[in-house]
């Protein structure tokens, strides 16, 4: 998944398809350790996707909480 798709998704969508693909990658390593894959590239790949979407939601995150910061000092002021 390309980063501009993931940062198109809203916050709750990302928080959803994080926990999907974590799930998806668990199950990918669990079937490789019983029989192997053919394709053992899609395990990094997924692991790569999984990071891509869980750094993109932090900053994310992040700056919902630093607008929530700045907000509230400004309310209090008016006061």
């Amino acid at each position: 998944m390309k980063p501009k798709e993931i940062r198109e998704m809203s916050l709750k969508d990302l928080r959803e398809r994080v926990d999907a693909e974590k799930q998806n990658l668990v199950q990918m390593k669990l079937n490789h350790s019983i029989s192997p894959l053919e394709n053992t590239s899609k395990i990094k790949k997924a692991k790569a996707d999984v990071a891509r979407m869980m750094t993109i939601l932090a900053q994310r995150e992040n700056e919902e909480a630093e607008k929530a910061k700045t907000k509230a000092p400004a309310a209090e002021q008016v006061k």
